[in-house]
């Protein structure tokens, strides 16, 4: 099937370029085609622990040839909410190295005037203490914004809570509602399109869960591709009710579909 008037691409990470630490084949190939027709392009990751420069090094390692700008993310999807809102001053509560990009933003000053509290997976920094101070920052005005609002993932020792519990425990305390800005939130694929410029009907998100990929961008006004890569299940697309406007066997055959 060949989709018409395509100006842009919005592409999963894990599951579509890459497995683990290994590129899918053809992945890079496709990466390359884009670039050399013009498509701009987005990667996307739902990642709350990596920072986008970190995410681009092990694309980079895996052989992929993607700028750092040209990776979109929760957490960047939350800083170019800032920067349209105007305002800059958060409380972060996540770990890994995703701080470095919300750079200058930041307070670790121990004040609750801030203008956000930034919510993701933060593991081991939830404690009562970072809690109890997200939740004065929101009692004194902060808004919420929630990087991911999962309940649970698998980490290398078994299941582990993710950011949603979290995120859930603060709503309750304060009656504030989240704006959540990882997939399938359609507040992450507007700032994804707003960041490349671009109308929803002239982008095609490429995916490999039926529901958080192509649901969450068909919700948003794009168009959906499907590949049979990753985490797809036929039995899943089945059950979905969603309908992609095409189904691929990976991101390799891209070119097949333009």
């Amino acid at each position: 099937m060949v989709i018409s008037n395509v100006k842009g691409f919005l592409i999963d990470i894990d599951g579509v370029l890459s497995t683990g630490d290994t590129a899918i084949p053809g992945a890079r190939d496709a990466i390359a085609y884009l670039k050399e027709q013009g498509y701009p392009f987005r990667c996307v990751s739902n990642s709350t622990r990596k920072c986008r420069a970190t995410i681009a090094t092990r694309l980079e390692n895996m052989g992929f040839d993607i700028p750092g700008q040209a990776i979109f993310t929760p957490p960047r999807a939350a800083v170019r909410y800032l920067q349209e809102t105007g305002k800059h001053r958060v409380y972060l509560l996540t770990t890994g190295d995703v701080d470095r990009d919300f750079a200058g933003a930041c307070t670790d000053d121990g004040s609750t005037a801030v203008d956000f509290v930034i919510v993701g997976d933060a593991g081991e920094r939830v404690t009562y203490a970072s809690m109890n101070h997200a939740f004065c920052c929101l009692m004194e005005g902060a808004g919420l914004i929630a990087l991911e609002k999962d309940r649970y993932w698998m980490a290398p020792d078994g299941l582990s809570l993710s950011a949603g519990p979290f995120v859930a425990a603060l709503e309750y305390a304060t009656g504030e509602t989240a704006m959540v800005v990882g997939k399938p939130a359609r507040a992450f694929f507007d700032l994804a399109l707003r960041d490349m410029g671009l109308p929803a009907d002239g982008v095609v998100m490429v995916g490999d869960d039926i529901l958080t990929d192509i649901g969450g961008a068909q919700a948003a006004g794009m168009r959906g591709v499907l590949v049979r890569t990753g985490k797809f299940r036929a039995d899943a697309l089945e059950k979905s009710g969603v309908r992609p406007a095409a189904v691929i066997n990976s991101v390799g055959d891209i070119r097949d579909i333009l």
